[in-house]
């Protein structure tokens, strides 16, 4: 008996780590008749694993979608990853997870053996998350986004600009992405024949318009949005040439607030946006290198007189 729930724990694992196996691929892997797998399938089924069966060449098993969620089979590595992303995601940005975040990593921690549990919980112990400080999302408009790109579905939505202008779009959704604080989309506008990005939080009222839709000539998803978010929605733009390595650069500048470009082994261009020119000055001091004004002009004003506040605030003599 033994022998039989190992062998149904291990097609389990197999059946779970990728879509589908032949018979005589979990045969194999198990050291068993096909007959034997066969059995051990409908013994899985009885359990309620949703165990779909396909015929002829190219057929073989794979998990099916039941009408509830059966139990999953965890390797030490996966349960530390789901314990770690469960607790990463109740202090995340999505509106109304992190309940059900902390109840589900209670559940798994319950079930984990003593080697895992403790593990798990130094790290837990030993960490403190900051608040994200930035506006949620509700998680049935990612679900519902994330739908409609996956099947090519038209959305409409209402939109709240940067500047607090509303407005009502149609795109054809392409990519979600995350930057840590934020969830963006990455779509075609309809209406004005154009790729955009849309911060998630900022849209509401989002329903599937139809029909779907053949995707083309799509960009890079995090390219899109890195460009976007680091320059498109602030007042000013600015180029700049820094005196440092690409790489150093790379350090310092996040991808959301700027696009470092290379030009040579010691320097390379920096080009961001902010809302005030003085902004994107005193981002430019504390890099702590050499750099020369590119565009705009009005950035050197706001440069010199950056420098002349910050030498009359190191002067021993009152102003």
């Amino acid at each position: 008996m033994r022998d039989t729930a190992n062998r149904l724990l291990r097609l389990l694992t197999l059946l779970q780590s990728r879509s589908q196996w032949t018979s005589a691929q979990v045969a194999e892997r198990l050291e068993v008749t096909e007959r034997t797998v066969r059995r051990d399938v409908d013994r899985l089924r009885e359990l309620g694993y949703p165990i779909d069966a396909t015929s002829g060449v190219g057929g073989g098993y794979r998990l099916g979608r039941g009408k509830a969620l059966p139990p999953l089979v965890l390797d030490d590595e996966e349960a530390v990853a789901v314990a770690v992303s469960l607790r990463i995601a109740a202090a995340g940005t999505v509106a109304g997870i992190d309940d059900s975040a902390m109840r589900a990593l209670a559940k798994l921690e319950q079930l984990l053996p003593n080697r895992l549990r403790v593990r798990i919980s130094a790290l837990h112990s030993a960490t403190e998350s900051m608040a994200a400080g930035t506006p949620t999302v509700d998680p049935s408009v990612l679900l519902e986004l994330a739908q409609a790109c996956r099947d090519r579905m038209r959305v409409g939505f209402g939109y709240e600009s940067h500047q607090g202008k509303r407005s009502q779009r149609r795109v054809e959704p392409h990519r979600l992405v995350s930057t840590g604080r934020r969830w963006y989309l990455v779509a075609r506008d309809l209406d004005r024949d154009a790729w955009r990005s849309f911060r998630v939080d900022r849209l509401d009222c989002v329903t599937s318009s139809g029909p779907r839709f053949v995707l083309t000539d799509p960009p890079d998803a995090v390219e899109f949005v890195t460009r976007g978010v680091a320059t498109a929605p602030y007042r000013f733009q600015a180029r700049v040439r820094l005196h440092m390595t690409p790489e150093r650069a790379a350090e310092w500048v996040a991808p959301s607030t700027g696009i470092v470009t290379p030009l040579d082994d010691g320097s390379c261009e920096l080009t961001t946006g902010a809302d005030s020119l003085s902004a994107i000055a005193l981002s430019l001091a504390v890099f702590g290198c050499d750099f020369e004004v590119l565009e705009p002009t009005e950035l050197m004003g706001a440069v010199r007189a950056l420098a002349e506040r910050l030498l009359r605030a190191a002067s021993d003599r009152p102003s």
